[in-house]
């Protein structure tokens, strides 16, 4: 079952405490967070995260997206550190205020017009693929962030399904989480998708992307991370193999052993 931390100002957040790792073992609770923006966080919210040990935040989204939506309540704590990796190629990273509509520039939102390369059959696992390709910079940043994080690192995107649970699902991976664990923490996202949907409806930057939009143009499905999975492992020999050719280390591996298993 979902560790569902229920705010006011998110409605897909959860601790990924409990996840059982293969041979024995689970992550701890309180070292990896998860959650859709944090730019409603109201003053309860905020002392509950503090409550949980939140010292680290990842934000994954496009530069635009950050700039356009202006700094969020916890950029005020200077006890937070905040870490921003952008998953995707920009071109708009340095507008400082949302656009709406027909005023929305064109690809503004970095994967409206993207065109994936689909090196496997499910189109999300191929987009989560093409994550690693474009910006592997910033996926292995993003993982040493939760690896190296004092407290609770919290990792967030818009909507908290994609480009947050790729990360997730590869960190939980590096540590050994159990498969079916790591898709079934994948696929909990998407009983939230309507309210995901609603609260981004209400945000401009997002509105114009997701109108007329269906809960299957959004789902998550277990299939879905289980093929992106499966194909890393297949034609790339693992997840640890793989983020090894893009500059993680064994050393990475062992903080974030440290970092989520105790």
């Amino acid at each position: 079952m979902p560790n569902w931390i229920e705010l006011d100002g998110l409605v897909n957040a959860r601790d990924l405490g409990g996840t059982p790792v293969a041979g024995g073992g689970e992550v701890l609770p309180g070292r990896l967070l998860r959650s859709d923006n944090l730019q409603d966080l109201t003053p309860a919210d905020i002392e509950e995260l503090r409550r949980r040990g939140l010292t680290d935040v990842i934000d994954l989204r496009s530069a635009y997206e950050v700039n356009a939506t202006g700094d969020g309540p916890l950029r005020a704590l200077e006890e937070i550190r905040h870490h921003h990796f952008s998953f995707f190629v920009e071109e708009h990273g340095e507008a400082t205020s949302p656009a709406t509509g027909d005023e929305l520039p064109e690809n503004a939102l970095p994967w409206v017009e993207k065109q994936i390369e689909e090196h496997l059959d499910d189109h999300f696992a191929s987009t989560y693929w093409g994550y690693l390709s474009d910006r592997p910079d910033s996926v292995v940043g993003a993982l040493r962030a939760i690896a190296h994080a004092d407290g609770a690192a919290l990792v967030h995107c818009a909507a908290g399904k994609d480009r947050t649970g790729t990360t997730v699902a590869l960190a939980l991976s590096l540590v050994g989480a159990e498969r079916d664990a790591v898709v079934a923490d994948y696929a909990a996202s998407d009983e939230r998708v309507p309210l995901i949907m609603e609260r981004l409806m209400g945000s401009p930057v997002y509105a114009a992307n997701l109108r007329g939009r269906s809960h299957a143009a959004q789902a998550t499905k277990a299939e879905t991370m289980d093929a992106f999975l499966r194909y890393v492992e297949e034609s790339h020999g693992g997840v640890a193999a793989m983020l090894g050719r893009l500059g993680w280390t064994e050393r990475d591996t062992d903080a974030m052993r440290r970092h989520l298993l105790g």
